[in-house]
Parts: C-alpha cells; sequence; structure tokens
C-alpha cells in the first residue's frame, strides 16, 4: 500500500471514529490501574464485563480443549466451520497481562465462518505472574501442536493476533523457523501489533490521553512481560521482532489506526517485511484508536472483512 498522507489528517477521521474515541476516553477516566489494584483483579473485570471494552459474548460453538506441553497443559479455545480447510491460530492481545481465549469468540466465530478454518485461540500464561518466556513459550507449543495435527483440520495455516497477540504471533514464526527449521504459516494476520518493546517514537509521544493504550500503560506492560531489561535490551532481536531477520517468512498484513500509540510499530514493521522479500500489505484506518475492532463500528466491520478477505486470498 503506498501511504496517502490524507488518511493522517484530522479531516479524514469519520464523525462516527470520534464518537466512538471520546466514549471511550469518557469511560476510562478514573479507572484504577492494573499495577495499582492487581492484574487478576482487572483480568476478573475485564471478564465480568466492566471496563472500557464491551462485554466478550460467549459462543455456544466454542470448546475448549488441551495439549501438552514442555511446561505443563495448555488450553486452547476452538470455533470450528462447518468444514475446514485448516487452522486460524489465535493468539490475544492484553499487554501480555491480560485477556483471555475465551473472550475471543465472536472474533473466532468470524475468522472460521469467512474463511473456512478452524479458529483455536492460545490461553497462554500471562505476565507478571509468568513472565518472559513463558507466553512466548506456550505459544511455540501451541504452534507445533498445530503443525503436527493440521492434518485433522485441512492443510491451511494461518496465524495471526491483536497487539501483544500480533507480537507473539511474530515471534512464534521466529521461533518455528529459527528454532525447529519450520515455515509452515500460509498467512499472518498482525493487528496493531507491538514489534517494539522498546518503544517507537509514537508509543514514546502518545502522552497520558486514556484511549485505551498510553505511553505510561506500554511501560508498565513491558516491565511486567520483561523485569529488569531497559529499552535498548528490550531491543533484542528474540524479543523485539522488529529488529529480527525477517527473511523467508509468509505474506503478512498489518493493520492498524492512526490514533494508536502503536502507530509506528506497524508503520515500520510492514516496511521491514517487505524489505525483507515478503509479500505484505497495509491496512490503515484514519482516528482509529488501539483496540478499536472490539467495538461496533463502520471501521470495525471494514476491518475485520478486510482480514478475512486478505486471508483467503493468500490461502487461495
Amino acid at each position: 500500500m503506498k501511504l496517502d498522507p490524507a488518511l493522517f489528517a484530522e479531516s479524514s477521521i469519520p464523525p462516527e471514529t470520534r464518537s466512538l474515541n471520546e466514549g471511550i476516553v469518557a469511560a476510562m477516566s478514573g479507572m484504577a490501574e492494573w499495577w495499582d489494584v492487581g492484574a487478576q483483579k482487572v483480568r476478573d473485570a475485564r471478564a465480568r464485563g466492566e471496563g472500557a471494552f464491551p462485554a466478550a459474548a460467549k459462543s455456544d460453538r466454542a470448546r475448549w480443549i488441551e495439549i501438552d506441553a514442555p511446561a505443563g497443559k495448555i488450553k486452547l479455545r476452538v470455533v470450528a466451520p462447518e468444514t475446514s480447510r485448516g487452522v486460524y491460530l489465535h493468539i490475544h492481545g492484553g499487554g501480555h497481562v491480560l485477556g483471555a481465549a475465551d473472550q475471543q469468540d465472536r472474533l473466532l466465530e468470524h475468522f472460521a465462518d469467512n474463511a473456512q478454518l478452524t479458529a483455536i485461540s492460545v490461553e497462554y500464561r500471562l505476565a507478571p505472574e509468568n513472565p518472559y518466556p513463558a507466553g512466548p513459550d506456550d505459544c511455540e507449543a501451541a504452534a507445533l501442536w498445530a503443525v503436527k495435527h493440521l492434518g485433522d483440520f485441512g492443510d491451511k495455516l494461518v496465524i495471526g493476533g491483536e497487539s501483544a497477540g500480533a507480537h507473539l504471533s511474530a515471534l512464534t514464526l521466529l521461533r518455528l523457523r529459527d528454532k525447529h527449521g519450520l515455515t509452515p504459516f500460509h498467512a499472518a494476520n498482525l493487528v496493531f501489533g507491538v514489534f517494539d518493546l522498546g518503544l517507537t517514537p509514537s508509543a514514546r509521544a502518545f502522552g497520558g490521553e486514556r484511549l485505551i493504550l498510553r505511553t505510561i500503560d506500554i511501560e508498565k506492560f513491558g516491565e511486567a512481560f520483561l523485569p529488569g531489561l531497559g529499552p535498548e535490551e528490550r531491543r533484542a532481536p528474540h524479543l523485539s521482532p522488529l529488529y529480527a531477520d525477517l527473511r523467508g517468512l509468509c505474506p503478512a498484513l498489518f493493520t492498524i489506526g492512526t490514533r494508536d500509540a502503536l502507530l509506528d510499530d506497524t508503520l515500520f514493521m510492514h516496511n521491514r517485511w517487505v524489505v525483507a522479500g515478503n509479500k505484505a500489505e497495509l491496512d490503515v484506518y484514519p482516528g482509529a484508536c488501539h483496540g478499536f475492532i472490539a467495538f461496533p463500528c463502520a471501521q470495525t466491520f471494514a476491518s475485520l472483512q478486510k482480514q478475512a478477505a486478505f486471508i483467503n486470498a493468500a490461502l487461495g
């Protein structure tokens, strides 16, 4: 995609998006910080549908399975289509601290129904209780399981996630290539991801507006996930995929809103993906905030349609 400066102009922001952003800021005003009250308290509140995000509806079609992994059992949340042609391995967001696989059912249904893939979300271990490398290890183990059992679902394999889930998806691609000599994925769907844990310029400059993700949120999530490491240490290629060797990876779609603190993460990562010789597409939404696809609006529906269309095109 050739970047059009008009995408970043205030005049390009739809009135619906402006109104949504104002509502989010108002809803988050005065909310307790997870690092003050404890991560589990905030996780429990999200599970009850409290906070800025809409309540996560549960699907009657969803089921849990458990797989064996080096560190113990891992739960996977599964939604299957009528006829499956493969697996969409999904990794949820939440700053490596919040979120859960069973809060993604509607998203899993979307990919099951619109890409004819068995959508499987990974219940990976969360920081700060389980800092690096617990989460990436679990995602790597789930990916290896999916490769081993792919024939049970079809022959196509896609990986994707949002925010920290996009980061973990990229790390998983790199781990399978570098540790196991495997490049089994046909496509990657990387939605408003964090790819530089040392903070890109947009992450540093975003400031304190409580539009889902602020600079301090990114810093606190980083401290929980990588305790004791400074910004430059967090930029090691095995931690921040923006700095990794990206050659030989699958086609990827990068999705971002212009009011997202992680704007530069996506713009930079898309460019590096292409420079490494991989196919990539960039989908930019004027005024959209971090996590925007969780909120029902025209940009959300357009993005979800684009994500499914990209996957279908990549799979042929």
